[in-house]
Order: structure tokens, then C-alpha cells, then sequence
């Protein structure tokens, strides 16, 4: 959830992450998340915020099908794995 490396959802998001430097203000702070949102939710919009909201610009982290601007080193394949997906809508489910 906080690598800069994989998922990198500290560019546009921030929470109670102290020791994480340069947070995001383009997306919604993730504090209290895990009481504002049940963990199908979360992950609906980790997974394919496209749903939700068509003009998102968050990008869909499982959904391959009909994405436009699509770098080459993802296209056909999601950014994270299914389990990598459950991970994160298991942490952010303890953000109470």
C-alpha cells in the first residue's frame, strides 16, 4: 500500500502514514477509510474505480478490458495480482 514502487498510491492519495514523506492531495485521504467503507467496496474501487465513477482517473488496478492509455508493460495484464488486491483492501480495511 505505501511502496513507491508497486501500486504507488502515496502519489495521489495520503493517510496515517506518518513515516511516508510527500503524500498525494489528488485522491481522498485514506484515514478512517475501513469505517467508511465496507471491504467490497474497497475493493470495487481499487480494482475497477471505472464502476464507480467513469471519469476516474484513478487508474484500475485488476480490469484489463477497454482501458485506453495503457502502458506497454501492462497492457493485457493487471497492475496488481489478486492477491496483491486482497492485501490492500485487507490493510486499508483497518484504517478505522
Amino acid at each position: 500500500m505505501v511502496s513507491r514502487q508497486l501500486g504507488q498510491c502515496l502519489l495521489c492519495h495520503s493517510g496515517p502514514f506518518p513515516e511516508e514523506r510527500f503524500q498525494g492531495a489528488i485522491g481522498p485521504d485514506l484515514s478512517g477509510i475501513g469505517e467508511r467503507l465496507s471491504e467490497g467496496q474497497i475493493r470495487l474501487r481499487v480494482a475497477d474505480p471505472g464502476r464507480l465513477n467513469p471519469a476516474s482517473i484513478m487508474p484500475a488496478y485488476f480490469r484489463t478490458a477497454g482501458l485506453t492509455r495503457v502502458a506497454p508493460a501492462f497492457r493485457d495484464r493487471p497492475m496488481l495480482t489478486a492477491e496483491q488486491i486482497e492485501d490492500v483492501v485487507a490493510f486499508l480495511a483497518l484504517l478505522k
